[in-house]
């Protein structure tokens, strides 16, 4: 059985090359992390196993694919390069690979919360154009945060807030509990948190889920923070609440287009700090990463 890391960038190729061990599925490195998805069945030649980054494999490209039985996709949000489904209509089995950047995301979130409070992209800018701008920030301590979906990443951010001095409520679909952070209801996370950060994966259910009337429920002055996916909210939405001041600031790593195209609104809002997607790139969370791709590879092999 064969392999192809079809998108590899250089680091993630190193890390594949040096994690390898003898009696591994052959596994041929793509060092062009640019690939289109027209090239996948040119890349994968035949390969029973595609190790995709972050390349889009629409169900009609995967159908030219012939052999591929098996995608081990780099991270939980699959959805949204793929339809899994569809997928496993043509007998390719997804894998996700969860928990490798926890906490990872979790500081960039909470970077882009304090970011977001002090206004910290926004001075930079202005003192780079000769500006000296010197505005009022939040100030976090004893303010809440209210996280929307509680898995491994949202727990993360709780520990880093309540050590900070703030309150965390959260809201999750399935009951949950965790020292220090109280759950209660969606609304209620909405209307009661001076920062709200967007924990969730992407799914039919989620998808546009902080619609226009949710963001409407959340405080006057209210920080937003997405590290998740940029599909559960309501992009005009939050635009139009980001000019108004609704939002105070949002903290953003996740878009709708990636990547965001230089004359995208969001790109002329003041009020907003942006950060290309990044959230989990860190040599720890790399090195985890590739860590689980193998072991899928490895439990594919072997059935």
């Amino acid at each position: 059985m064969r392999g192809v890391f079809v998108d590899a960038n250089e680091s993630l190729a190193v890390i594949m090359e040096r994690l390898e061990k003898p009696g591994d599925p052959k596994m041929r490195i793509n060092r062009n992390p640019d690939i289109k998805p027209e090239d996948y069945p040119a890349v994968l030649d035949g390969a029973e196993i595609a190790v995709v980054d972050h390349t889009a494999l629409p169900t009609d490209i995967a159908k030219k694919c012939a052999g591929l039985k098996h995608v081990v996709f780099l991270g939980t949000g699959a959805r949204s390069y793929m339809n899994p489904e569809e997928l496993a209509g043509l007998g390719i089995a997804v894998h996700l690979i969860k928990g490798y950047g926890d906490t990872a995301v979790a500081e960039s979130a909470i970077a882009l919360m304090w970011s977001s409070a002090r206004v910290i992209a926004m001075m930079d800018r202005e003192m780079r154009a000769g500006n000296w701008l010197r505005e009022d920030g939040m100030q976090l301590t004893s303010k809440t945060l209210g996280l929307v979906g509680f898995g491994g990443i949202a727990a993360e951010v709780a520990r880093i807030a309540l050590g900070s001095g703030m309150k965390v409520i959260a809201w999750n679909r399935s009951p949950k509990n965790h020292p220090g952070v109280d759950f209660v209801d969606l609304d209620t996370v909405l209307a009661k948190s001076d920062v709200v950060s967007i924990h969730l994966l992407l799914n039919d259910e989620t998808r546009g889920m902080i619609t226009r009337e949710k963001i409407a429920q959340m405080k006057q002055g209210v920080i937003l923070v997405n590290t998740a996916r940029a599909a559960i909210v309501d992009e005009q939405a939050m635009i139009d609440a980001l000019k108004s001041g609704h939002i105070r600031h949002a903290g953003l790593d996740v878009f709708n287009t990636e990547p965001l195209p230089q004359d995208h609104p969001l790109t002329k809002i003041p009020n907003v700090t942006l950060s290309a997607h990044s959230a989990f790139r860190t040599p720890e969370a790399s090195e985890n990463l590739i860590h689980a791709a193998w072991e899928h590879c490895r439990r594919i092999v072997k059935g």
